[in-house]
């Protein structure tokens, strides 16, 4: 055989010289294709709206355009049903400037309900490594014609269709695309782009694909259970963890609305004279309302009082307080806060109007649940739908400013706003809705975000399901739903310094402790309780009533069981006498049990004292109800094993003793007045 050739080798250094001029070539350029200079970002929108300028917040770091601004829209609801053909009007005729620049990349996006989560390096080097000269944002429903989806190409993992909020291409491909628009403004911008990319033909030609895996364009309609935050020291991402992506656009298009967290302009301090509108349809807090007005009206002359007699519902009364703000040139605010919102921090109305949004609501949510005055996310039907940091919003584990799409039970908005871009729309009146709903709708329908604070803690929600207005103080009943306004009303001041100061805990006899546990108003309700149901018994604790009967000692007195007030009552010693007693007895753990639970009633003509006896108790308590010098003279209490007395009880005071043998007692005479005691009988 004829041995073949052998070429003659290339000298290195001429090698690489060679690979050096053509990497240098090659790269010029790549990076004359893909430099951000070359990058223009087009986008549309008619009105500055609140959703347009947070899109403007992000997209500083792009060169844009901005198509039909001032202008009037004509291209229909696309919010509800098709549409937007407008938008591909302008693009047609602004790609006609750019058709003949080659290296030009051009994108376009919506803008009222998009963000950019980075900037334009990162968004070309991802639109480069697609490989392709057009691409189209993708979703996963086929809209707006559901008879397409069968003519789509098969995709084996990714979203399959079209959505035509975001797309990047060159200026060339995108003008020849857009120069085929011959209809009408109203009509489809999405069918139009659809029909395009699925001519097989056109789509070979133009070199398009869609961006299945979220690379670039985040559709979060139908993809919000994909996307989560992520958050760094310095920024936060939002990530699809179904394709493992960070996108670069965020659209929320359909029901899903995009939130973040931003720091707000603080204003200016200012005094501001309020005008006060207070409707009540409920006959049961007339005498409160009064009883505030006749403490106050000096403060609001201006006021406006609608009662239960006027029987104006409930959307006809917000309507009427909004108008008032809405007439008035000299309004600034209007501030809307419901009965069920308890605000604690006094600076909360200076708060919101330093944020210097349009409409802001403070972050409530009921004691120790997840219930609270927003919501995260829309269902597609437009009802709540959990957002994925909800839960962290509402615990204060994200603090921030957040823009939410539903707000109820208190909040701020600004007069201006009420007299310009919701003058016309009626915020609380809609047949079939409630009124929240509707106010939430007619805010997000003109453009006008809504935000919440939780950048400081503002108070809490108030539970008014299980709230008996037929009984004497229905608070007393309310230790279980709402814990925290139990205890500011009825839990003495003092309670806390019990673990804290020593001097809060005395012992006037051996093992006998004494220490703060009712406020005057808890003392105050439970003896005109009592005095209400009025069935005070004579007879002997061995009542079969009492299961068992424990004592047979006589005393006049009224049993928790009969006010219906027992499980509040056991809740009350596991939440506040437990603790005490482990602090004083150490090495006892209480189960809180008790069954003997009752308020005594001593008068010098009806029962004036209680002869020695043991308690049929581990410990007991016995709290004072009343003052004595003022309420009634004498009483008290003596331990005949230490002969040790208790002459001066202190209104909302406990004795804590041990019971069974060691603490034999009696209780001492009252010589005038009536005096009332609260005893309970722990763990018999």
């Amino acid at each position: 055989p004829v041995p073949l050739p052998v070429p003659l080798p290339v000298p290195l250094p001429v090698l690489l010289l060679f690979l050096s001029r053509f990497l240098s070539r090659f790269l010029s350029r790549f990076f004359s294709f893909f430099s951000p200079d070359n990058l223009l970002v087009i986008t549309a929108a008619t009105e500055e709206t609140d959703g347009f300028n947070r899109f403007m917040r992000t997209s500083r770091e792009f060169n844009y355009t901005i198509l039909g601004l001032g202008e009037e829209w004509k291209g229909g609801d696309v919010a509800r049903t098709v549409g937007g053909g407008q938008k591909v009007r302008w693009l047609k005729k602004e790609l006609l400037k750019h058709s003949d620049k080659k290296d030009m990349v051009i994108m376009f996006v919506d803008s009222y309900d998009v963000i950019f989560a980075s900037g334009p390096e990162e968004l070309l080097s991802k639109f480069s490594r697609l490989g392709h000269r057009v691409v189209f944002s993708a979703e996963g429903f086929c809209w707006p014609d559901q008879r397409l989806a069968s003519k789509y190409p098969v995709v084996h993992t990714g979203k399959r269709f079209l959505n035509s909020g975001g797309f990047i291409g060159f200026a060339s491909d995108l003008s020849a695309i857009v120069q085929q628009w011959k209809y009408k403004d109203n009509d489809d911008d999405q069918l139009f782009y659809t029909k395009i990319y699925l001519d097989k033909s056109q789509r070979t030609k133009f070199n398009m694909t869609l961006d299945h895996r979220s690379r670039i364009f985040q559709n979060l309609n139908g993809a919000v259970d994909e996307v989560v935050l992520k958050f760094e020291r310095a920024k936060v991402r939002a990530r699809n963890v179904a394709y493992d992506t960070l996108p670069v656009v965020i659209h929320g298009n359909g029901p899903t609305k995009v939130s973040l967290s931003h720091p707000a302009a603080p204003g200016a301090g200012t005094t501001y004279l309020i005008r006060l509108f207070i409707h009540n349809n409920v006959v049961y807090h007339e005498h409160h309302i009064h009883r505030f007005w006749q403490r106050h009206k000096s403060l609001y002359p201006d006021a406006v009082l609608v009662g239960p007699e006027e029987n104006l519902q409930e959307d006809k009364a917000r309507t009427m307080a909004v108008e008032s703000c809405k007439k008035d040139p000299e309004c600034d605010y209007y501030f809307s806060i419901d009965s069920d919102v308890a605000l604690t921090n006094a600076d909360a109305l200076r708060i919101l109007i330093e944020e210097n949004k349009s409409v802001i609501a403070p972050m409530l949510s009921k004691h120790g649940k997840l219930w609270s005055n927003f919501w995260g996310a829309l269902s597609p039907e437009g009802y709540y739908s959990r957002s994925e940091d909800y839960i962290e919003i509402v615990q204060g584990k994200r603090i921030g400013l957040w823009n939410v799409p539903y707000i109820t039970q208190v909040y701020l908005i600004k007069g201006s706003v009420l007299r310009s871009k919701l003058s016309r729309v009626s915020l609380y009146v809609e047949q079939g809705m409630d009124p929240d709903m509707v106010f939430c709708k007619s805010i997000r329908d003109q453009g006008v975000f809504m935000f919440l604070s939780n950048r400081d803690e503002f108070g809490r929600l108030v539970a008014s399901t299980n709230f008996n207005t037929s009984r004497l103080h229905p608070d007393m009943w309310q230790i279980f739903d709402n814990p925290m306004d139990w205890r500011e009303k009825y839990i003495n001041e003092n309670y806390s310094k019990i673990f804290e100061d020593k001097s809060f805990v005395e012992q006037p006899c051996p093992d006998v402790y004494w220490f703060p546990a009712f406020s005057d108003k808890m003392c105050d309700d439970l003896v005109e309780t009592m005095e209400d149901y009025g069935q005070w018994s004579g007879g002997s604790h061995k009542d079969e009533r009492l299961s068992g009967g424990y004592e047979n000692v006589p005393t006049v007195d009224i049993h928790m069981n009969q006010i219906g007030f027992e499980k509040e009552w056991l809740k009350f010693l596991k939440e506040y006498i437990v603790p005490v007693t482990e602090k004083l007895y150490p090495g006892y753990y209480p189960k809180a049990q008790a069954i003997m639970n009752f308020v005594v009633r001593y008068r010098p003509d009806e029962q004036p004292s209680l002869r020695p006896h043991h308690d049929s108790s581990t410990f007991t308590i016995n709290i004072a109800l009343n003052r004595k010098s003022i309420d009634y003279e004498g009483g008290g209490c003596r331990f005949l094993r230490y002969d040790c007395k208790v002459e001066s009880p202190r209104k909302g005071w406990s004795f804590m003793h041990p019971g069974r043998l060691t603490h034999y007692h009696e209780g001492l005479p009252t010589t005038r007045g009536t005096r009332y005691i609260m005893v309970s009988f722990v763990d018999p």
